[in-house]
């Protein structure tokens, strides 16, 4: 963990838990994963953007749950899925999907399957 992603997530220590188990299990269970830490996202690539994680504010404020965090990536199809928070077709066969965590049970196999698929899916463009 690097000290541009510590101040990333500056007092929110919960999601600060919640992103180090993500990372970790990244970069595990993806091979070639690379991460850039940005304003506004901290972004997952093999060649190519695959997926992001981000304090967006996908729910109105009061609706949001302490020490969220989002995790967005790309699918060429949509999930339909209750975990799914939001999704939309910037592209014509390009799905762009948000996915809302607050439990460190919720960084589960699913999860980084659809980040897997996101990965395959950004290397083959």
């Amino acid at each position: 963990m690097d000290l541009d992603t510590i101040a990333f997530f500056g007092a929110e220590a919960q999601a600060l838990g919640l992103y180090e188990l993500l990372e970790a299990l990244v970069l595990e269970q993806i091979p070639g994963t690379q991460i850039r830490v940005q304003k506004t996202q901290i972004s997952f690539y093999r060649r190519r953007l695959y997926g992001c994680a981000s304090r967006l504010r996908i729910r109105k404020k009061k609706d949001l749950p302490p020490g969220y965090l989002v995790v967005t990536f790309g699918l060429g199809r949509a999930v339909d899925d209750p975990r799914i928070e939001a999704s939309v077709e910037p592209y014509p066969g390009r799905w762009t999907h948000h996915v809302l965590l607050w439990r460190r049970e919720q960084v589960d196999q699913e999860l980084l399957g659809w980040l897997r698929e996101a990965a395959d899916f950004a290397a083959a463009k």
